[in-house]
């Protein structure tokens, strides 16, 4: 397993923000046929990233060719269980990728509009967010 971290960033830990309106970038479709994009905001996980791709790749086995059009740059810090308040902010516990409305999340091309469909339908219940198909 590929873990979606970055290599090197300027600061260790984030602030968290707030996500919410719709995605000024990534909005059409710029590598295949089909898309699954966001229909909500939120944060999704490198690990449900992973589990998106791979529940793709094996749906569509060898044929068509998949594009990740996020990437976890985000870290989340998060504090051991039953610490006291104060020393400082916790250890990075993950990394996330804040995603917007209307923001493409993977690709795909080379095969079927009912196969890409099935696809995006089995990474769909892998993600934490609303999500919907759009075809070129």
């Amino acid at each position: 397993m590929a873990l979606l971290i970055p290599g090197k960033t300027k600061y260790r830990k984030q602030q968290k923000g707030r996500i919410r309106g719709i995605s000024k970038g990534a909005t059409s479709i710029a590598f295949g046929e089909f898309c699954l994009y966001a229909k909500e905001c939120g944060y999704i996980t490198s690990n449900q990233i992973e589990a998106s791709r791979v529940a793709i790749t094996r749906f569509i086995r060898k044929e068509g060719k998949l594009w990740i059009r996020i990437f976890p740059d985000k870290p989340l810090s998060k504090k051991p269980a039953e610490t006291r308040m104060g020393k400082g902010k916790g250890a990075v516990e993950k990394w996330v990728a804040p995603v917007e409305r209307g923001r493409i999340l993977f690709e795909l091309g080379g095969l079927k509009e009912s196969i890409a469909r099935q696809a995006f339908s089995v990474a769909s219940h892998k993600l934490p967010i609303k999500t919907g198909v759009k075809v070129r």
